[in-house]
């Protein structure tokens, strides 16, 4: 399982290098958050069971978070520029 989580470090590690290329600082920042995130997860040796547990703490806080933002931070119909 620990694998899993240097699987994730990878691709989040590559969606950030993409999003930095592209001009896009801040999610650049917290994908790069991620990695590390992950990463240091994958080397601490939990049991399978902490692992999934990790994860699903984080897909709330992120379902919470990204339901909260496309809520209540993007308004339709107007464009972010």
């Amino acid at each position: 399982m620990d694998r899993m989580y240097r699987v994730l470090g990878f691709w989040t590690g590559i969606f950030a290098i993409m999003f930095f290329v592209g001009d896009m600082y801040t999610t650049s920042l917290i994908f790069f958050g991620q990695t590390g995130f992950f990463l240091l997860l994958s080397y601490l040796k939990l049991s399978e069971r902490m692992y999934m547990y990790v994860f699903g703490a984080y897909l709330t806080v992120f379902f919470i978070g990204f339901t909260y933002w496309t809520t209540f931070m993007m308004t339709p119909g107007v464009s972010g520029h």
